[in-house]
């Protein structure tokens, strides 16, 4: 085996800001089968030989083109049923040029240091960053100390099964990943309202989504006659006593251990005091971090936003139907089937149901004092020696959740440095990626695969 001392590309080819860019230029953009475009898909499956062409000539390669996923084997002929599992996917949510963007969202315009477009950072990104790890390290001639599998899905963003069918296979014939490195946490700078400095988030489990819809039906007719409150007056009441944040906060173990962690790197005594006296008297720290809002009050309770409310067919005709649909990320410990039922209870009105159409539990916790979390902790090290590791629970939903009950050492981290203004791009207006923030996340990764053990 090639030493890791030997083998690094000290050089890598350049240009990876206009790999990226052709990418976005390809407008992948997810929706339900029945509505998805599959030409840009299969058109971006087609362009990644010519972008790597020792990846896809020297490596197995299996494509599901019905749908649009797509794995990469590099058999060392080690350790062939525990492998590193590095896994991104390359659909985009949709994106308006009419938006408001600074630059069209499907241009790939690199400008300013920087690559903007749909998918730069959610996933696009990762993807080129994990194949050009993967290219650099084959043209270096390096052996991996054992096999790294590759699994880049296309429907991510509609919970689709692409990343599912190559887990599943894995699982079948009797694979089970020594390490799973997806899409997640990143680096950060001041990631709670009272901590300071620059850390990266490594997700050490992940949150579970649901979609909720609250439904009500009525009487049809004519508006000019109402009578009493109609379907859609009682599931826009039923919307208001929801409220916004209708569940109370708890500490799980992940929140826990992000706490500790940001206690041992505290800069100051004072620091580590608040620091411990939160994750040591976990109803106090709970509450503390919700009422500092935003990420870390999403990490410590089970959130419900209201994303879709559907009724009437005209402005003069009393609706027979109301519908309104929220987005659930279920915390650790908690169900979705439990939460719906503390809805009811707060809507208070049995002529409004509510139904859990679709759901996905919250994973299992991977653990932070493993071999596989140390050795993302000395890839991080040789690249960014300045940012310090901090285990944490995902609030996002990722394809990893298909692997996490086969393969404990799961871990959402996406090696780009993201401010918390660049954060808010994502899924939003002029998303956008730092090239140097490309260059540091690939060679994140190729220390991950060169620093893997035996």
């Amino acid at each position: 085996m090639t030493s890791a001392s030997t083998s690094r590309a000290d050089e890598p080819r350049a240009g990876i800001e206009d790999r990226l860019a052709a990418l976005i230029r390809i407008p992948t953009v997810s929706a339900e089968r029945e509505r998805r475009d599959d030409e840009p898909f299969r058109r971006l499956l087609d362009a990644l030989p010519g972008l790597y062409p020792l990846a896809f000539s020297r490596l197995e390669v299996e494509r599901l083109d019905d749908d649009h996923a797509i794995a990469l084997h590099w058999a060392a002929g080690r350790h062939e049923r525990e492998p590193l599992v590095l896994m991104a996917h390359f659909d985009v949510v949709p994106a308006h040029a009419r938006d408001g963007w600074t630059h069209d969202p499907f241009a790939g315009v690199v400008a300013d240091g920087r690559v903007h477009g749909r998918g730069a950072l959610d996933d696009k990104g990762a993807l080129v960053m994990t194949l050009d790890a993967i290219e650099n390290l084959l043209a270096a001639g390096f052996e991996p100390a054992r096999d790294v599998r590759l699994v880049l899905g296309g429907d991510e963003e509609v919970f689709g099964s692409g990343a599912r069918r190559f887990a599943e296979r894995m699982r079948e014939a009797g694979i089970r990943p020594w390490l799973v490195l997806d899409e997640g946490g990143a680096i950060v700078d001041s990631p709670l309202p009272f901590v300071e400095g620059v850390a990266a988030m490594i997700g050490i489990a992940e949150k579970g989504i649901a979609t909720i819809e609250l439904a009500c039906d009525g009487a049809s007719g004519h508006a000019s006659a109402p009578s009493g409150l109609t379907a859609a007056a009682r599931v826009a009441r039923a919307v208001q006593r929801i409220g916004p944040a209708p569940f109370p906060p708890r500490m799980s173990e992940s929140a826990r251990a992000m706490l500790r962690a940001f206690e041992r790197n505290a800069p100051s005594r004072r620091h580590r005091a608040l620091l411990r006296a939160l994750h040591r008297m976990p109803g106090i720290g709970s509450r503390v971090l919700a009422a500092g809002g935003g990420e870390g009050a999403a990490a410590v309770r089970t959130t419900l936003a209201a994303t879709m409310l559907r009724s009437g067919t005209a402005a003069n005709v009393l609706p027979a139907r109301a519908t309104a649909t929220f987005n659930m990320r279920v915390a650790p410990g908690e169900s979705a089937a439990d939460r719906a039922r503390d809805l009811e209870r707060r809507i208070r009105d049995p002529l409004v149901t509510v139904r859990v159409t679709e759901s996905s539990p919250p994973s299992p916790q991977s653990s932070p004092t493993s071999p596989q979390y140390r050795l993302l902790r000395e890839a991080l090290s040789a690249v960014a020696p300045d940012v310090v590791d901090v285990p944490y629970v995902c609030l996002a939903a990722t394809d990893s959740r298909w692997f996490h009950e086969f393969a404990p050492q799961t871990f959402r981290f996406t090696p780009l440095r993201m401010s918390k203004a660049q954060r808010a791009y994502i899924h939003g207006v002029d998303e956008h990626v730092e090239v140097a923030s490309l260059l540091e996340g690939e060679r994140f990764l190729r220390a991950l695969i060169e620093r893997m053990p035996a």
